[in-house]
C-alpha cells in the first residue's frame, strides 16, 4: 500500500485548541477559520509551530505538500505531501526541515481507503471520543516556486496501529502528551527527534466506513464523517 495520508478533518473550532493541546496557544493567525470535513493536498491546512521569540507556540497556516527550498515549480509539492518515518533524515528535501523546522498538524480525524470487492471504500479514522490530536509535520519556505514566498508542510507516516492496520498499513505520526512539546522545539536532539517517530498506542484510534463521495475534495460537509454500513 502507499504510505499515504491524502484528507484529514478539522472540525473543532480554535477556541477550544488551547484547552485540548497545549495550555499556551496563538491562534490569532488562523482568520476566516470555518469546519472542515475534507481537507485535500496543495489545500491550506493549520499547524504549530513554536515562536522562537516567546517560546509559544501559534497555529499558522501552511500550504499542505512540502515544495522544497530549491524547487521552481509549486506543484512538486501535490508529491510531497508525506514523509516515511524510516527514511525522512535521508531524503534532501526533508533532511533539514527535520532538523529545523519541524511542526505539529492539528486534525481531529483522517481517511483511508480500503479495498472492498471491486471498491476503494473510504474510512474516517479518528478518536474515540472525536476529540482532537496533533500529527507530526516539517515545514519549508519557498521564493522561488511562485512570485510570493509560500510555506509548506508535509506530515510524517509510520507503521500503523492496530486500530488502523485493518484499514490501512500506514498512519501519520501521532504526538501524544509531552511528545507534543518536545517536537516543536527547535534545540531537541537529532536521537530525540527519531524516538517521537513511532506508531501510535493501539487504542488510540478507530475507524468507521463513510460515504464514497469523500473521494471528491468538493464533498466538504458534516456528512463527510457520517458513518455508513460497510
Amino acid at each position: 500500500m502507499l504510505h499515504m495520508c491524502g484528507r484529514f478533518t478539522l472540525k473543532t473550532a480554535p477556541d477550544q485548541w488551547g484547552q485540548l493541546l497545549l495550555p499556551i496557544i496563538d491562534s490569532s493567525a488562523v482568520t476566516d477559520w470555518r469546519a472542515r470535513y475534507n481537507i485535500a493536498p496543495t489545500q491550506s491546512i493549520i499547524a504549530l509551530v513554536q515562536d522562537a521569540a516567546t517560546g509559544g507556540f501559534l497555529a499558522q497556516y501552511f500550504r499542505w505538500g512540502l515544495v522544497p527550498s530549491w524547487a521552481t515549480d509549486v506543484t512538486i509539492g501535490s508529491r510531497m505531501i508525506n514523509a516515511r518515518a524510516e527514511t525522512v533524515a535521508e531524503k534532501p528535501s526533508f533532511r533539514k526541515p527535520l532538523a529545523e523546522r519541524r511542526c505539529a498538524v492539528i486534525a481531529d480525524g483522517y481517511y483511508e481507503w480500503k479495498q472492498v470487492e471491486n471498491r476503494k471504500q473510504p474510512y474516517w479514522i479518528h478518536r474515540p471520543d472525536k476529540s482532537l490530536f496533533v500529527m507530526a509535520g516539517l515545514w519549508e519556505t519557498n521564493t522561488k516556486a511562485t512570485k510570493e514566498t509560500i510555506r509548506t508542510c508535509a506530515l510524517i507516516t509510520t507503521d500503523a496501529s492496530l486500530g488502523v492496520s485493518p484499514v490501512h498499513d500506514r498512519m501519520p505520526v501521532m504526538l501524544l502528551g509531552n511528545d507534543l512539546r518536545d517536537w516543536l522545539d527547535p534545540t531537541l536532539p537529532s536521537t530525540r527527534i527519531q524516538s517521537l517517530l513511532k506508531s501510535a498506542p493501539d487504542d488510540f484510534l478507530e475507524a468507521y466506513p463513510v460515504d464514497m463521495r469523500v473521494n471528491h475534495a468538493r464533498f466538504d460537509g458534516p456528512e463527510s464523517i457520517e458513518r455508513i454500513s460497510p
